[in-house]
């Protein structure tokens, strides 16, 4: 994916948050906060963007927004259940309208059988409506390749809800 594809679509779902007049936030862990940073590469993003929650660890989606320890117990992180309760517990940490959640593996371990190396999962919360996962099972070409896919593919899901 080129820097241009991503730029473009960023600086759609900056135009689109401020037709509906609602602030953006951002959950990540397996991006580790590219999604943010893809918004904020955008000058005068700071009127859309509120927050970006790198929640990397376990803990850190418990502390920071909220996802239950238990959730991550019995379906790991890697899982429609967090990628969704992040996104709501993005939402509720912050003063965002919409949020978007990533959580996946990106490799180059830590693949399994079960969840292998490009599973991500998506999660997306929009204030007063049910919250969507999605899953994307992206093709190994590398970390960085997975990261940029899965940035990609967050963007295309804000601007899919946001139309």
């Amino acid at each position: 994916m080129s820097g241009l594809i991503a730029e473009a679509k960023a600086i759609a779902v900056l135009e689109a948050c401020r037709r509906h007049g609602i602030l953006l936030a951002t959950a990540e862990s397996c991006t580790g906060g590219l999604i943010a940073a893809s918004l904020t590469d955008i000058g005068g993003s700071s009127d859309v963007v509120d927050r970006g929650f790198v929640t990397y660890s376990n803990e850190a989606k418990q502390e920071m927004i909220g996802v239950p320890a238990e959730l991550i117990a019995k379906h790991g992180a890697v899982s429609e259940e967090v990628a969704l309760a992040m996104a709501t517990g993005a939402l509720a940490h912050s003063r965002a309208g919409i949020a978007v959640s990533v959580t996946g593996i990106a490799g180059p371990g830590g693949g399994s059988d079960a969840k292998p190396i490009g599973l991500v999962w998506f999660g997306l919360a929009l204030k007063d409506k049910p919250p969507v996962a999605a899953r994307h099972l992206f093709v190994d070409h590398g970390r960085a390749s997975i990261r940029n896919a899965a940035v990609n593919a967050a963007l295309d899901m804000l601007l899919r809800a946001l139309r």
